[in-house]
């Protein structure tokens, strides 16, 4: 049934009156040019601290951002009270395009993938040697995510006073992958944090590891005016160690104009989000002699192009077999 003529204009339409007389909702969202820039820090309960400038702002999610979420590192535009003065609060409107993405999910299963740190320029994985002992497949995961995020890769062992580092060495050699051996000893000496500082000078750095390897303390070492709690102790039968980092925080090195994210321990990394025939990407070695391959290639199959390509001389095997063994690590237990 037409409740108006064919030639109706906007006279014709009634409208309801707005009984509580605010303001209609609208789809258009305001520009706030006068917006300041800012960098998130840390994220907690829904309360964002924020950079801005020389000022340290608490700050909430504006409304008109939907369900997009800012994570630490995020560059943001923040308008509202911006004196960093105790109880006030600014509203976050708009969220810069990240240049990385750290991402991971529960387990291999779950479909929702937990966005870690943004704008990161590398990310560095803490093992210790001993105490709890190494988790190859963890490690390959962090490498996986990392390759697939756009960060660098910085391999950190700790502990050498405990074990030798020469056998995880002869595992990730052939990735090219840079590394900094430490010991006990070193990081109370400080020897261990001036040559971590030297691979993060200038660069936005997020740790990641399992927990009891170290890690916090090693930030704490780095940037020893934010101390966070340290480690508890490693249970000796699980080797694990309690959760002393509860959320992510970013750090500022001091005399330069590097940042370290000092993230919580994690027990697991699952890659449920990332598609495998982006890893290829890390190996640009390896990448010219997939145009060979079949469709949908997965690169460990017995028709993959990249084994004539390495036989050929184009390539050195030890990064093929590096290749497959990150391709396989979603099909195996982080703890294989």
């Amino acid at each position: 049934m037409r409740r108006y003529g064919k030639h109706t204009d906007e006279d014709d339409i009634r409208s309801r009156p707005n009984r509580k007389g605010n303001r209609p909702r609208t789809n258009i969202r305001p520009k706030h040019e006068d917006a300041a820039e800012g960098m998130v820090l840390t994220v907690d309960r829904g309360r964002l601290t924020c950079l801005v400038e020389d000022r340290v702002v608490m700050a909430m999610k504006a409304r008109e951002l939907g369900r997009k979420a800012a994570v630490v590192g995020d560059r943001v535009a923040l308008v509202g009270d911006l004196s960093g003065t105790k109880d006030t609060l600014a509203r976050i409107v708009r969220i810069a395009e990240r240049t990385s993405v750290l991402r991971r999910t529960a387990d291999d299963d779950d479909p929702f993938e937990r966005v870690v740190v943004a704008n990161a320029d590398q990310l560095a994985i803490v093992t210790a040697l001993a105490d709890p002992e190494p988790r190859p497949r963890l490690i390959d995961r962090c490498l996986v995510a990392a390759f697939d995020g756009g960060l660098e890769p910085l391999l950190v062992m700790t502990k050498s006073d405990l074990a030798s580092p020469d056998k995880l060495l002869e595992l990730y050699g052939h990735l090219d992958i840079p590394y900094v051996v430490t010991s006990r000893e070193e990081l109370e000496n400080g020897d261990a944090a001036d040559r971590v500082r030297e691979q993060l000078d200038g660069r936005i750095t997020a740790f990641v590891g399992h927990s009891g390897v170290g890690k916090t303390t090693l930030v704490n070492a780095l940037v020893p005016e934010d101390r966070r709690r340290t480690t508890g102790h490693v249970n000796a039968v699980t080797g694990r160690g309690r959760h002393t980092t509860t959320s992510a925080l970013a750090l500022p090195l001091s005399g330069d104009d590097g940042w370290v994210v000092d993230t919580p321990g994690v027990r697991s990394f699952g890659l449920a989000h990332i598609d495998p025939s982006r890893v290829i990407h890390a190996f640009p070695d390896l990448e010219p002699g997939t145009e060979g391959c079949p469709r949908a290639c997965g690169h460990d199959e017995p028709d993959c192009a990249l084994d004539a390509w390495v036989e050929e001389g184009h390539a050195d095997p030890a990064r093929l077999y590096s290749l497959r063994r990150l391709l396989a690590t979603r099909e195996r237990k982080e703890g294989d």
